[in-house]
């Protein structure tokens, strides 16, 4: 036997146990998206999507640019500038161009944006309190959740950068 079979069969865990964290991840947010959608559909909220719904509960109280949305990592390129449009559209957020930036528009939330930001709150405080409630997870495992997603987004973006 080599010296070298438990070191592959360790790497070749790890790595099984880091594309299943890939694939959780992936699925976790598709999931939260068809969640959200349930709700809405419940509530009759029917003219917006569950990625625009998240799009203004991410804003929140704050007025931003799509630019801002992109660098703080929430949203891809185009599909910001198109939910914004959209989102704007429908009467969900305000926009006005920058004074300074003429290129450049603002975004915050209308009174229907901040009710659509109201009904995810809540959803999401539900959540918390039946996963906790129910034993699926307290705050230490959350913590420790947290922590370990941060530092493989800390990871990844150390990885982008060091390829730019």
């Amino acid at each position: 036997m080599s010296m070298h079979a438990p070191l592959a069969t360790t790497r070749t865990g790890f790595l099984s146990g880091y594309l299943d964290s890939l694939s959780l991840v992936e699925r976790l947010h598709r999931l939260l998206l068809d969640v959200i959608k349930d709700e809405f559909e419940r509530l009759g909220i029917l003219d917006i999507n569950a990625v625009q719904a998240l799009l203004l509960f991410n804003i929140g109280e704050h007025e931003v640019t799509a630019g801002e949305l992109k660098s703080r990592g929430y949203y891809q390129g185009s599909n910001v500038s198109y939910n914004l449009k959209k989102l704007v559209e429908m009467g969900y957020m305000h926009h006005q161009r920058c004074e300074i930036d003429r290129r450049s528009v603002r975004v915050r939330l209308t009174e229907k944006g901040r009710h659509v930001r109201g009904v995810l709150s809540g959803l999401f405080a539900r959540h918390a309190e039946g996963l906790e409630k129910h034993g699926v997870l307290g705050t230490d495992g959350i913590d420790r959740v947290n922590h370990s997603l941060k530092r493989i987004e800390r990871y990844w973006t150390d990885q982008i950068r060091y390829i730019y």
